[in-house]
């Protein structure tokens, strides 16, 4: 997070509830067990931004000294050097280290960073194919956007105020932060990234120190009252840290706590027990490496991650850390430091060096996109491993959560009336292609109802809302088509979280639901997950020459996760409902199978390619062809082709 100026009495505590803010994030980033909810540290940043900013801006602004010039040369002083070089490294490393899918999307987030638009660039920047966090080095600066987005319009702001309605100062900011906070609130639970990437449902957090610092709280004069209350503010962000996780719906009301609890300690910790405990020089020290601790640790993550194919834990971790710190320590004495001080860069030479470093790294990151993903870097039999990522249904963008689009749902097959249906989650994208080609050639249609996260199971919320009523409509449709004699029920089913006993009784009582309606049953049953993309581990394992090598889970594995999901269907087996199995198809002798005839069988590390697919419908028992009892079927509904 960006670092700011200090305002006339340096106050060491507020240093240290920078290491506050950034040891969480840090450890968070790194898997460290107990900061779950390290990611609040960003929100504490936000808090502390708008406090000291706020001081210098409305103080200037008093006193009649405000100079706008003055105001961005600071902010440029602070922000561009140890950005634009942290920038660039992370486009010269990712131009060696990254496969072409993925090298792609680096110099375009360059770019949005550099413009301090990457918040803008990574709410649009969604879906299965743009990539995870997990090779998106520069994700991190989505929070330096929002801070620069929001000190375009600030200052101004303030000017108005002063000139037009001081007195209405304190209350226009409350009511622009009340307002930033009720969207919040009230798109807590949008999945389409807008509250977490953008400024309007973040600038609250920004406005709550920023009323800090122009007085709207009554200075505490009681010695009692101010411990209590720094306390408080300990406790608020320490229990987000450690109890808050990635289900936690945030922003929103969850941020308050540490917004709160970082307003309460900048207001309060000073010559309390906390304040002293803030100001010890450890953690001062860590707040003064703060923003590039911040700047380099996820880059270093990410890359270290992407290299060993595996999540950070043990000596790894600890070398990450150690090497971010190091690295954020050479980042602020010899660049954030030296560009600080006015009697080595000049205010002109702040401005020029600026314009220069945004000039080079719109011109790398230009010329890295016009390369696009630069393939010539690596061997066919790595391009050929790493093209699997490309492998997927080719009516994947047609038909899948054409329920969350408000689309009809597709028909896949031959162009007959439809006498089957696939009801699922992603996992049965691929899976519904796959055996739409099969009903193809026996001159048959199926029905594809997938919807991103949501299980085919009535009364299952899921993460959205709109999931169970996406299921509620699939079955409706079911029971208002006699024509559909078979319905195929697939799901992520090892994603750990389905074998509960609660799911699974939700799960049966759709079975028998769907049994009572005179249709047949066929469950897929679960595809193992694997703990790596696969079209890049196998890239990885073909630049090393050892794709030879290549193995995933065990079967075992994968039935440890899911017990009463294996009673459940073998109880069904029992009663007349056909099973196609991916563990018998991929996992027949001994780990499973991730790779076949020089194809990946994954596109990532849970979701079957085609190619995987069409291996588990080739192998699985799927039952004859039943036939519908009418006589003549409507015609097919027009069909999204790919």
């Amino acid at each position: 997070m960006a670092a700011t100026d200090h305002p006339q009495r340096y106050r060491r505590d507020i240093d240290g509830l920078r290491a506050l803010a950034i040891l969480p994030v840090l450890l968070f980033h790194a898997h460290v067990p107990g900061f779950s909810g390290g990611y609040v540290g960003v929100d504490i940043f936000f808090v502390i931004s708008g406090y000291l900013i706020t001081g210098i801006l409305a103080r200037d602004i008093d006193r009649d000294q405000f100079s706008l010039i003055r105001f961005y040369e600071r902010r440029f002083r602070r922000i561009i050097p140890a950005l634009a070089l942290m920038i660039l490294a992370t486009l010269t490393i990712a131009a060696w280290l990254y496969f072409p899918g993925d090298l792609e999307g680096v110099p375009r987030s360059a770019l949005a960073a550099t413009l301090f638009a990457s918040n803008l660039w990574f709410f649009t920047d969604t879906g299965y194919f743009a990539g995870g966090a997990d090779v998106k080095p520069l994700l991190h600066t989505w929070s330096l956007a929002v801070e620069e987005q929001y000190y375009i319009g600030f200052p101004l702001l303030l000017m108005l105020l002063a000139r037009y309605a001081p007195r209405w100062r304190t209350a226009a900011l409350a009511t622009l932060a009340a307002l930033s906070l009720a969207l919040a609130i009230l798109m807590q639970r949008d999945t389409s990234g807008f509250t977490f990437y953008l400024l309007p449902t973040r600038a609250w957090e920004l406005f709550a120190g920023a009323l800090l610092a122009i007085g709207a709280v009554p200075t505490i004069r009681r010695r009692a009252v101010a411990e209590m209350l720094a306390c408080a503010g300990l406790l608020a962000i320490a229990l987000p840290v450690a109890l808050y996780d990635r289900t936690t719906v945030f922003p929103g009301l969850a941020a308050l706590p540490p917004v709160l609890g970082a307003a309460a300690l900048l207001h309060a910790a000073p010559g309390t027990s906390v304040g002293r405990l803030l100001g010890r020089p450890l953690l001062v020290g860590i707040g003064l490496l703060s923003y590039s601790l911040y700047l380099w640790h996820w880059p270093l993550i990410v890359f270290a991650e992407y290299a060993t194919d595996a999540p950070l834990a043990g000596a790894p971790r600890l070398g990450v850390i150690a090497a971010a710190i190091a690295l954020a320590y050479l980042s602020w004495r010899h660049v954030e430091r030296p560009f600080r001080d006015r009697s080595r860069v000049s205010d002109k030479g702040i401005f020029r060096f600026t314009a220069a470093a945004m000039l080079l790294l719109c011109l790398a990151s230009g010329g890295l996109m016009a390369m696009g993903g630069w393939p010539s870097r690596f061997s066919a039999p790595v391009l050929a491993q790493i093209a699997g990522r490309n492998d997927f249904s080719p009516t994947r963008k047609q038909c899948h959560d054409s329920y969350m689009r408000g689309a009809r749902p597709c028909i896949l097959g031959a162009q007959v009336a439809p006498d089957a249906m696939l009801w699922g989650d992603s996992h049965g994208v691929e899976l519904a292609y796959a055996l739409s080609l099969k009903a193809k050639a026996q001159g048959r249609a199926l029905i594809q109802r997938t919807t991103s996260s949501c299980a085919p199971v009535l009364g299952y919320d899921g993460r959205d809302p709109r999931c169970a009523a996406a299921n509620r409509t699939a079955f409706a449709a079911l029971r208002a088509d006699p024509a559909i004699r078979r319905v195929y029920l697939i799901a992520f089913w090892a994603n750990g979280d389905f074998d509960a006993p609660g799911f699974v009784a939700k799960l049966d009582r759709t079975i028998a639901a769907i049994r009572r309606e005179g249709r047949q049953v066929v469950l897929i049953g679960p595809v193992p997950p694997q703990p790596f993309d696969v079209p890049r581990h196998l890239a990885h394992l073909a630049r090393a020459g050892q794709l030879n090598e290549a193995r995933g889970v065990s079967r075992a594995w994968v039935e440890a996760r899911t017990p009463h999901l294996r009673a459940l269907f073998d109880r069904w087996r029992g009663r007349d409902v056909s099973l196609i199995s991916p563990l018998a198809a991929l996992c027949a002798s001994g780990p499973c199978a991730i790779e076949a005839d020089g194809k990946p069988l994954y596109f990532d590390s849970h979701h079957l390619s085609v190619a995987g697919a069409l291996r588990v419908i080739r192998d699985g028992a799927i039952p004859p062809p039943l036939h519908s009892p009418r006589a003549a079927a409507p015609p097919p509904a027009p069909r999204p082709r790919p």
